[in-house]
């Protein structure tokens, strides 16, 4: 049995669990290595942990280009696939990696110009605009690193291959966990580096994961070929992969945006501001998972719909929304039951716990309609309507939290602040509701028709 067999034939349930645990695992083990990453920074000093946090958003940013131009490859590769339209979907994938190498240079000569001046417009201390500086032009670099692993991840998913891409991944976390104590903390003998051996550990854990990335996809033998040589670069193809790609780049980086302004919002306590950086760190425990999900879901999706077959296309999307709805309710009750135990794992102290507990309580009230937001926004990319994706995502997390935040923070201080992020999961939820309902009313409802006839 071929792939593209398995993707239009075998069971949906069985089928996107077997995709999804790959992803679901891997991204799991990224959220944790971000945590133990922070965990060796601060043993260094309080300011090296604020250098590596000032540059942070720049990373998520250059991440969200990686990611957002990976999800419109793979969208246009399993759509083509679908299709039978297997020379198309080669095209996607080699443009895949001319864009990728058009990104890092974007990022890498910015990086090294203006790296110093990035840091020093939000500290004066020597220390951080030194470290954060450093830490930010080698990251960025070397970030063809990234842009080439990510962009080779997307295209083994778009064929219905997730263990592999998982492998790469994991690898790459593996390698930077274990050598995180020996460069920042100078274990074992070796000079001890702080935040420039944080920088050295990531780059270096990038560049294992792409090595075995391109290894597994150069090395078997796949659905889509990337054609290295006798290569015609065609801008349709690009518009392409960025009518998808860049809605979920964008999206991608809202997170970033929004926590500017709340962290803005919430200056006058920096207490308050422990709280929700202790909640975004807590919070991708539960919210990975479902994303790694949606990374399963989102070629079985773009493929039945390319071959027209609306009922297991909607399968997929239910049998998403019930295992996503699983998870979150679950992330709920840990949240609801055991608030102050997790705010213990960050040594909080006795004011971070009076304003912790009851934040973690009402902010994982959004987590349950987050499901069914995020896997509708799945079947949005798989269909090629990335933008209604996209202002789902703002509505999601910036245009409804941010308002809202400042209007309850206005109204009644941190007590009700923190409900900006149930409330505005709830007008996404209405967006969701009705756009989704657009769409198969107007194109999901007719797949299969002219075959019937």
């Amino acid at each position: 049995m071929t792939e593209e067999n398995k993707m239009g034939t075998m069971p949906i349930g069985k089928l996107m669990m077997g995709m999804a645990w790959p992803a679901m695992f891997s991204m799991m083990i990224q959220a944790l290595y971000n945590v133990i990453d922070s965990i060796f920074v601060s043993r260094i000093s309080e300011e090296s942990l604020t250098a590596v946090t000032l540059v942070y958003p720049i990373q998520m940013l250059l991440i969200s280009v990686a990611v957002g131009t990976g999800v419109g490859v793979n969208s246009l590769i399993a759509r083509r696939l679908g299709a039978k339209r297997f020379e198309e979907a080669d095209q996607a994938a080699s443009h895949g990696f001319r864009i990728a190498f058009i990104n890092w240079a974007v990022f890498a000569v910015l990086g090294l110009l203006l790296a110093r001046k990035y840091v020093s417009a939000y500290s004066d201390s020597a220390y951080i605009v030194e470290n954060g500086s450093i830490f930010l032009m080698i990251t960025m670099a070397f970030s063809l690193f990234v842009f080439v692993e990510v962009n080779t991840e997307k295209v083994l998913q778009a064929t219905g291959s997730m263990l592999l891409p998982m492998l790469c991944s994991l690898s790459g976390a593996i390698i930077n966990i274990a050598l995180d104590p020996f460069l920042i903390l100078g274990a074992c003998g070796f000079p001890r580096m702080g935040v420039v051996g944080a920088a050295i550990a990531t780059t270096i854990g990038q560049f294992i994961s792409m090595c075995l990335g391109l290894t597994l996809l150069f090395g078997r033998k796949h659905q889509v070929t990337v054609k290295l040589k006798g290569f015609k670069f065609d801008w349709s193809t690009v518009k392409d992969i960025y009518n998808v790609g860049f809605p979920a780049m964008l999206m991608q980086s809202i997170g970033s945006v929004m926590l500017f302004f709340i962290n803005g919002l919430l200056a006058f306590s920096g207490t308050a501001v422990a709280v929700l950086g202790t909640y975004f760190r807590l919070q991708s425990f539960i919210f990975m998972p479902v994303f790694g999900l949606n990374q399963g879901a989102l070629p079985i999706m773009g493929y039945n719909y390319g071959a027209r077959n609306k009922e297991r296309l909607m399968q997929a999307y239910k049998f998403g929304i019930a295992v996503a709805a699983i998870i979150m309710t679950l992330g709920t009750i840990l949240f609801l039951t055991f608030p102050k135990q997790l705010l213990g794992m960050f040594d909080a102290s006795e004011n971070m716990l009076e304003i912790g507990v009851p934040a973690l309580r009402t902010i994982c009230l959004c987590f349950i309609p987050a499901a069914f937001g995020i896997l509708t926004s799945t079947i949005f990319q798989a269909t090629g309507h990335g933008m209604l994706s996209m202002w789902q995502a703002l509505i999601r997390q910036l245009i409804g939290i941010v308002p809202l935040a400042w209007l309850l923070l206005k109204m009644g201080g941190l007590t009700l602040v923190w409900w900006a992020w149930p409330l505005a999961e709830i007008l996404g939820l209405l967006y969701s509701v009705i756009f989704v309902k657009k769409l198969y009313k107007n194109e999901i409802a007719f797949l299969g028709r002219e075959d019937e006839k």
